[in-house]
């Protein structure tokens, strides 16, 4: 007989005072032994059966040694943590640092908003469970998981977030305040601060001040424009693009060659129509210093990295980008999604146009 079929003869004869005794000193003697996987997974499958009908009381004590141990067997663990009591499953989705990715997002997406709470504040969220964080959770949540240093999100998971942070001044700031919030987010993020919270992040993130500053002038004022109102090239580019966008034939093909021949006012005004994006952001974007906005720009069109880089070259002083940053941004580039550059662009519509900007004709 097997020990594990003579568990289940001990089990159906003891009493609950003794499976309980039995239950403490096989979880005091897993924690502080050393043992392989194999023998941690034994001890799970007799934790199992020893607290199968525990009360919650009982399961809570055992959430709470098991939480704090690094040798806790998984199976035990995701099964606490999944547990409907927020009692028995609040240490171990807070502590334990043996509960898989998929329970975890499994509980984010059908546990309480007190089980969301108690993932929000791990030492360490990965991004697929911070995706649905930011989608389920509520405000509490929601703030929680963004002021924690230990979280990490997706492009997609940071525009959630700027969504969410839509008239809450508080989000807005704990947001500012994170270091790995990219560059075109935090541009949307400075577009809904109030001038107090702005302000507020120009002190807390000396970093960022002149970025904040320039940001400010930009959404309180018309966009810096390379070419002005009554520039005879933006006209004349206007005109004709207008045209080609208003019978269908203005395509990734068209806009290759307008980059290659710099021919910035065509480019302009294509990419405007395309991205439904006033001409002065366009404008602004494309000779954005760090090069992240012309592949935002193409990426959300699912354009090539060869009519990218062409976008890039464009905007850069004077046609000229180095090798090494020519590589940096095409990883970017093969990193992004087109779904999350769409986001950002609808970010982008979503901010009123400045006034005295240039828009195309439609």
């Amino acid at each position: 007989m097997s020990l594990l079929q003579e568990l289940e003869e001990s089990i159906s004869r003891g009493s609950e005072e003794s499976l309980l005794r039995a239950l403490w000193h096989t979880t005091d003697v897993l924690i502080t032994g050393q043992y392989s996987e194999n023998q941690v997974w034994v001890f799970g499958q007799i934790i199992e059966r020893l607290a199968r009908d525990l009360e919650v009381v009982a399961r809570a004590q055992l959430a709470r040694r098991l939480a704090v141990t690094d040798n806790a067997p998984v199976n035990c663990i995701n099964k606490l943590a999944a547990d409907k009591s927020i009692l028995v499953a609040e240490p171990v989705l807070r502590q334990s640092k043996r509960v898989d990715v998929r329970t975890l997002v499994w509980v984010a997406s059908s546990g309480s908003q007190q089980h969301l709470l108690a993932i929000s504040k791990r030492d360490s969220v990965a991004e697929p469970v911070t995706d649905v964080l930011v989608s389920a959770g509520n405000k509490e949540v929601v703030k929680s998981v963004a002021s924690n240093a230990g979280a990490r999100f997706s492009d997609l998971g940071f525009l959630k977030l700027i969504k969410r942070s839509e008239r809450d001044s508080i989000l807005i700031e704990i947001l500012g305040q994170r270091s790995d919030i990219p560059r075109p987010i935090f541009q949307q993020l400075i577009a809904k601060a109030s001038d107090e919270v702005r302000k507020k992040l120009e002190r807390e993130r000396p970093d960022q001040a002149t970025e904040v500053g320039a940001l400010v002038r930009d959404v309180t004022s018309q966009l810096h424009s390379v070419f002005g109102p009554a520039s005879p090239d933006y006209f004349r580019a206007k005109k004709a693009i207008s045209a080609l966008h208003r019978y269908g034939n203005l395509h990734e093909e068209d806009i290759l060659e307008y980059a290659r021949s710099h021919r910035f006012p065509e480019v302009t005004i294509a990419l405007s129509l395309l991205c439904s994006l006033p001409a002065n952001v366009i404008e602004r974007g494309l000779i954005d210093s760090t090069g992240e906005m012309p592949v935002i720009f193409a990426k959300s069109l699912d354009y090539s990295w060869e009519t990218t880089m062409s976008l890039l070259f464009l905007g850069a002083p004077d046609f000229r980008l180095s090798a090494q940053r020519l590589d940096a941004l095409k990883a970017r580039f093969s990193r992004l999604t087109v779904q999350t550059a769409q986001g950002v662009v609808k970010l982008y519509q979503s901010r009123k146009a400045p006034d005295g900007g240039r828009s195309p004709d439609r």
